[in-house]
């Protein structure tokens, strides 16, 4: 296993340089019309992806040796469950509160508590003792609600109320800061493993590593954001203004803060009735909580799958991401002019690669005849599915969700998304907590196989929402018709 890893890290590599450079000869127009020359503009987004790579940096160092950490200091599989519903459950407690944060305490000073909060997580991860390590995930849970909207929050803010930039340029920066991902993804596995395996540091070094990328962050956060927020007059009533601001009255700050909890329950409200009132919502909704509450369940069952036959994790880690970004970039050839491929029908692909991993993971993880490379394989097409995925339905989320109500629908789709994860995961636990866990007693296959049944759940909802919106020209993509047009 350690040749293949290795060996799949290099010819994915030339994959997504092949497909990159594939993608960039097909499409050059289409890439030139989407670069925004506004110096103005490149400066703030400058800005605002220096704090931001940064987190997502700390983020990813995270990824390949947490499963590995927890059975380092020889806890069982069970035991590694539970850390990891808590760290779900955490999510879901903490969603409305991370909505809630940005209106009530300020975009940056959120942005500030998830530095704080991510770096004492990474700080949990010295100790041995069980509950410790549960706070650290409960304050992983909190980090990861945070970063998923505080940093979105304060640039969309800024961008469009105070710089007054056109809306059209948001997915710039995101597109970028996409791209980025990515890339940083497969750099913080190669990092990882560095550190971890080749220096020997063991498990913890990635963690430790992650807490100067989240001081850095902090520190442009506080003053570059800041100093940008101060030059444009952002200051006084503004809620990201200095930190260290003037007194105010005991009754404007409790305006303020009723203000912000008024505004935050009526998106929460507005996004419910818009996911109950339109088919295609729910529909959306139904393929995203069955697709992505499965990636959670993957998450945690792919170091112990591949762990025992002695791959290098992080670069195992790496050929994920690498894979993910060959299907990302699949997505941008698939929907370029030339081909043009429906994003319905690149989701619908997705979901059917997922199901087809799964499957093939319910044989390669058979008790008492694991074949590694099998398993290996199965991954690599489901992170391809992932990076079809994530586009594809971001697409369709921006046609049939009102921009205003984004927030609140998308935080009704996270409730079941985590609650399907949580019990997910602790029906395995309930598998291999008297087996000893793993292959041997069988829990893994079993999940799998029930992870394969939601992807055929999550594919007959694809069904119905193409052929819901079969000639719905908000499902498709401009200069292309309906089956029904002429």
């Amino acid at each position: 296993m350690f040749v293949t890893a290795y060996l799949a890290l290099v010819v994915l590599a030339g994959l997504c340089i092949g497909l990159e450079l594939a993608s960039r000869r097909l499409s050059p127009q289409q890439a030139a019309t989407t670069t925004v020359a506004n110096p103005a503009f490149c400066r703030f987004q400058t800005l605002f992806l220096r704090g931001y790579l940064l987190a997502l940096w700390a983020d990813w160092l995270q990824g390949p040796y947490l499963y590995k950490l927890y059975r380092h200091y020889s806890f069982l599989e069970s035991q590694i469950a539970i850390l990891y519903v808590c760290g779900l459950a955490s999510c879901v407690l903490f969603a409305p509160v991370a909505g809630w944060l940005p209106q009530a305490l300020g975009r940056r000073r959120t942005c500030l508590i998830f530095c704080l909060a991510y770096s004492a997580c990474c700080i949990t991860k010295l100790s041995r003792d069980y509950f410790v390590l549960i706070l650290g995930r409960v304050l992983g849970g909190l980090s990861t609600s945070l970063l998923t909207t505080s940093f979105e929050s304060w640039y969309v803010h800024r961008h469009v109320d105070v710089h007054d930039f056109p809306k059209e340029w948001i997915p710039v920066t995101f597109g970028k800061a996409a791209n980025w991902n990515h890339g940083l993804a497969v750099c913080a596995g190669l990092v990882a493993n560095l550190f971890a395996e080749w220096l020997g540091l063991g498990p913890v070094a990635p963690f430790l590593l992650a807490i100067p990328a989240l001081v850095a962050c902090g520190w442009v956060v506080l003053t570059d954001w800041g100093q940008e927020e101060k030059l444009a007059g952002a200051e006084g009533r503004d809620k990201n203004g200095p930190l260290l601001g003037g007194p105010s009255s005991g009754l404007s700050s409790t305006i303020g803060h009723l203000s912000a909890r008024t505004r935050f329950w009526r998106s929460c409200l507005e996004g419910l009735r818009c996911l109950l009132s339109d088919r295609r919502v729910l529909l959306l909704g139904g393929v995203q909580a069955l697709f992505e509450s499965v990636l959670y369940i993957f998450v945690f069952l792919w170091t112990p799958v591949l762990d025992p036959h002695g791959p290098p994790l992080g670069i195992v880690f790496s050929c994920l991401m690498a894979a993910s970004l060959a299907g990302s970039i699949l997505f941008r050839l698939a929907t370029s002019v030339r081909y043009r491929l429906q994003p319905a029908h690149l989701l619908c692909l997705a979901v059917l690669l997922a199901f087809f991993s799964f499957f093939m993971l319910t044989f390669s993880t058979a008790p008492g005849q694991p074949r590694p490379r099998e398993s290996l394989l199965a991954f690599l097409l489901l992170e391809l599915a992932c990076g079809l995925y994530f586009p594809a339905v971001s697409f369709l989320q921006g046609r049939v969700i009102p921009v205003e109500l984004r927030a609140g629908v998308l935080a009704w789709f996270r409730l079941p998304l985590h609650l399907l994860a949580c019990l997910g995961l602790l029906a395995l636990h309930g598998e291999v907590s008297g087996t000893g866990g793993g292959e041997a007693g069988g829990g893994t296959r079993h999940m799998f196989a029930g992870c394969a049944a939601m992807m055929l759940a999550a594919l007959l909802a694809v069904v119905s929402l193409f052929t819901l919106g079969r000639n719905d020209a908000d499902l498709r993509l401009e200069g292309t018709r309906g089956d029904g047009e002429t």
